[in-house]
This record gives structure tokens, C-alpha cells and sequence, in this order.
């Protein structure tokens, strides 16, 4: 038994991503009404995955915004342009941002009351924003893919002690989705020992643990360099399973992207220590070591730089200015 009635739109599902995510979709049974959209005809997904057999669901696709929107409740957006190799997350944010403005804008006026909205095509943290605010939604009804960092360093300590991955616990990375990334040790265990007793031994010297997080931070890059392309399976699984938790299944186990305003970090988008389910996103801030503390600012800057570029750009006004398009930031 699906768990909703309501329309699911896949943005972006003619791609590797999208693809990807229709099928996860279909074979979690979240809904009974799922609709593929892209520019590029999605027809051909569709289709196949009506020859796949998936009974008692109502797969459509259109390449038609007001069709897609209307009456839609959950919205998962892979729809920008890919990264590809030599390129970085911010090398997109131009061209990916201006997608992302008018994806905000088919949300107000199509399906204003649309439950939740998951972004995952980069630069996040900034696609996201850009989509809150020409969205009018508030701000725990967006949010962004950064599952990919945390599942990194949890998959990279998992093959350094040989051990599974559910008992690598307590992992966690912050901030931006990108190399500017915190990288968050200090709650970690390794099979119930204490990773930050484990750093600095034989069994793990401090510079080991120190590369381990430079290439997770780099990870994106290095499934470019292995596969010739940029991540598709994980980044559908990861944002399928943000949207399942949303519509009241199982938990989200990772941190995601939301909309930060407070007295330390204010007007942007970033990951946070998250809980996302019904009732969207909540968040607080995470607290770690000094030194990952630091790490979390020096990130919260860095998207500060790249959000007033997009003011540079007329992508998005002064944040002054933000309440008027949006009257919940």
C-alpha cells in the first residue's frame, strides 16, 4: 500500500538522476500518482516503467510546467545542468541558479500548496535558496540534498576499520555541499570505540584522518574521475528517501540542507543537525570541537560570498528585500 494518494513530481526525470528517482519512487511505493517532467520529453521513462510492471500507480510525463505542477504535493527537482569533469559545484552557479528562480516561480503559481520541495542539483545550497524565495513556501518546506557528504566519510571509515556501515555512527558533515564542507569527527564511533581516541595511533595517524577528509569532501569529483560522469544512483536514493520521510514513512537518517536564520548564520541555506518528516525541516546547530566549529563558519561564509553573488548577478535582490517576494523569509 503506497503511502499517499498525492502527486509526486519528478523535475528534471528524462536525466540519470531523474530516471533514477522515478524508479526508487515506484519500487518504495510512495505514491499512486507520481508525474515525470523534464524539458527533454520524460516519455520514454514512463514508459518503460510501466513495463516494469509497478501496479496500482498513475504514471504520467509532460514536458508542460502547468501540467506537471498542478495539484502537486511533493516535488523533487534534479533539473539542472550536470558537473562534469574538471568542473566544481560553484561552476554551475550562474546558469543553475536562473533554473532554480524559475522553478520557484512555477511552484507559487502552479501549486502554491505544495507540502514540500527537495532540491538536488547544484550548487544546493544556493538552488535551494533561490527556489524558497521565488516560491513563496516557508522555509521548512524546501530543502536540499547533503546526505552525500556524511554517507561519504561514514562509507570511508567503514572501509578503513573493515567494518559495516551501520556501525560507523555519529557521522556527520555541515555547512555548504561542497569542499567548503565541515567535516564533523568528534561524535563519531567506530564499532562503539571513540574515533577521536582512535585518531593519532598507529591504527589511524592524524594525517590519514586528515586526507580521509579532504578526499570526502572531494568525493563528488572522484565518482566523476572513476565513472565519467557525475553521481546519479546515490544522489536519487538519498533525496527518494528525504521525500518518503516527508509523507510520513521511515526516517531520514542524514543531515539535509535548510534555511538557516539566526543570531550566528542568517539568510541561507546549508546543512544543519536536521530532523525532516511531516512537518518538514527542523534544525539546530551543531556543536563540535573548536576547530569544527571554525570549520562550520568558514563554510557559512563561503555560501555568504556565493548568495551575494547571485545579488551581483540580479538573480535575487537585496536580502532586505526578500520579505516582499517572499513574506516567510
Amino acid at each position: 500500500m503506497a503511502l499517499t494518494n498525492d502527486k509526486l513530481v519528478i523535475v528534471g526525470a528524462a536525466g540519470m538522476i531523474g530516471s533514477n528517482m522515478v524508479q526508487t519512487a515506484l519500487t518504495m511505493g510512495l505514491t499512486t500518482n507520481i508525474c515525470l517532467y523534464d524539458v527533454f520529453s520524460p516519455e520514454g521513462v514512463a514508459e518503460e516503467m510501466r513495463q516494469s510492471g509497478f501496479n496500482d500507480v498513475n504514471i504520467t510525463a509532460t514536458t508542460d510546467a502547468k501540467e506537471a505542477f498542478t495539484d502537486a504535493k511533493y516535488i523533487i527537482s534534479s533539473g539542472g545542468a550536470p558537473r562534469k569533469a574538471g568542473m566544481t559545484r560553484e561552476d554551475l552557479l550562474k546558469g543553475n541558479c536562473e533554473i532554480a528562480e524559475g522553478l520557484g516561480k512555477d511552484i507559487k503559481t502552479y501549486c502554491p500548496d505544495v507540502k514540500h520541495v527537495i532540491i538536488i542539483f547544484n550548487p544546493a545550497d544556493l538552488t535551494g535558496l533561490v527556489t524558497l524565495l521565488y516560491s513563496g513556501l516557508k522555509p521548512n518546506q524546501v530543502t536540499t540534498l547533503a546526505a552525500l557528504d556524511t554517507t561519504r566519510l561514514q562509507s570511508a571509515l567503514a572501509k578503513k576499520f573493515n567494518v559495516m556501515r551501520s556501525e560507523i555512527t555519529g557521522c556527520a558533515t555541515y555547512g555548504g555541499h561542497g569542499e567548503q564542507m565541515a567535516v564533523f569527527g568528534s561524535h563519531v564511533e567506530i564499532a562503539g570505540r571513540k574515533l577521536t581516541d582512535i585518531i593519532g595511533t598507529d591504527e589511524f595517524p592524524a594525517e590519514e584522518w586528515e586526507q580521509m577528509k579532504t578526499d570526502v569532501t572531494k568525493g563528488g569529483a572522484k565518482i566523476i574521475e572513476l565513472r565519467g560522469r557525475s553521481s546519479f544512483q546515490s544522489p536519487a536514493q538519498m533525496s527518494v528517501e528525504m521525500i518518503r520521510s516527508v509523507m510520513g514513512g521511515e526516517k531520514f537518517r542524514f543531515p539535509v540542507g535548510t534555511y538557516v536564520s539566526n543570531d550566528k548564520y542568517n539568510h541561507i541555506m546549508m546543512a544543519m543537525d536536521t530532523v525532516l518528516d511531516e512537518n518538514g525541516a527542523t534544525y539546530k546547530v551543531p556543536q563540535g570541537t573548536p576547530e569544527e566549529n571554525a570549520k562550520l563558519d568558514a563554510s557559512y561564509e563561503h555560501l555568504c560570498k556565493m548568495r551575494d553573488e547571485l545579488v551581483e548577478l540580479n538573480i535575487v535582490p537585496p536580502i532586505s528585500e526578500w520579505n516582499k517576494i517572499n513574506p516567510n523569509l
